[in-house]
């Protein structure tokens, strides 16, 4: 049986407090599996603004309406508004998604802060911000996390070490099209990189006439036939306006045959005697803005 991993990126106080809780209802009518990961610090969403003057910005936000999947509040964060503890005042949401027995792991401390500069900053700073978000994740869940996903697929080589210094086996930090373990330096990484295969749905609508109505179609010709694959998808989104979507997937998923899993069980199932050792590399994807994370 294939398997499609959910994993599910929850970038903002709003994604946290009102995603989770729908996604959790969807997830649980169709016995499905998951992985959260969280942002665990201040939600500093109105900060994006800046990314006006990247090439694709404007052409990506164009196609998805902004202000109706992120509220006009939490545009305002960060930049005429305080931004807002989402670990704090998120904890019972997040807490609610491990109590539900999906895998919850983390995303970031501060998604806009490490989304726009990771790729340039130092070896301290980057475990700087990593372990804020350690630490508060074990202060919610009283547990070490098991995973991590970065924010925009953003990472750069420390980020990398720091996940195999945590003791971490996977992580799902890139776009790709199949699991590989990076390599740093020439040197192999001890942990799995299992990246995301599918595009998101926000790359997609707007594109060749695909809209809110007809996308899912496009995601599940992709699905055909008995290969595994990883879904990113946001509390933002799925858990949001484009909830109606999501459910469409779910169903149509099952109707393949799919099983829908958490990263966890995607990565127990893994062949790990021949993964290949790949270098940590940069690219484009189509539909979304900036350089990111990709497997070469």
């Amino acid at each position: 049986m294939a398997r499609i991993a959910l994993k599910v990126d929850v970038d903002t106080l709003r994604g946290t407090r009102e995603g989770v809780p729908k996604l959790l209802s969807m997830l649980s009518a169709v016995q499905a599996e998951a992985t959260f990961l969280f942002s665990l610090g201040p939600d500093h969403t109105g900060w994006a603004l800046r990314r006006v003057f990247r090439p694709g910005f404007l052409k990506k936000v164009s196609r998805t309406s902004v202000v109706s999947n992120y509220g006009l509040r939490t545009l305002m964060y960060g930049v005429l508004l305080p931004g807002p503890d989402i670990g704090r005042k998120g904890a019972a949401e997040m807490r609610a998604a491990a109590a539900a027995g999906h895998e919850c792991g983390i995303h970031t401390w501060d998604h806009v802060y490490w989304q726009d500069n990771v790729r340039g900053r130092d070896a301290a700073w980057t475990r700087r911000q990593m372990q804020h978000a350690f630490d508060r994740y074990v202060d919610i869940f009283a547990a070490p996390p098991p995973t991590h996903g970065a924010a925009g697929w953003q990472m750069n080589d420390e980020a990398f070490r720091q996940i195999d210094d945590w003791g971490m086996v996977y992580a799902s930090d890139g776009r790709g099209t199949a699991p590989y373990i990076p390599t740093v330096d020439g040197k192999a990484c001890r942990h799995v990189q299992m990246p995301t295969t599918l595009p998101t749905l926000d790359e997609l609508i707007g594109v060749d006439d695909l809209t809110e109505e007809n996308v899912h179609h496009a995601v599940l010709r992709l699905t055909e036939g008995q290969r595994d694959h990883v879904f990113t998808l946001h509390t933002e989104l799925e858990g949001g306006k484009l909830a109606p979507v999501f459910e469409r997937l779910l169903a149509g998923w099952r109707a393949q045959g799919h099983e829908l899993v958490s990263m966890a069980t995607f990565y127990r199932h893994l062949d790990h005697t021949d993964l290949p050792r790949l270098p940590v590399t940069w690219g484009e994807i189509e539909g979304r803005s900036g350089e990111l994370i990709i497997q070469p």
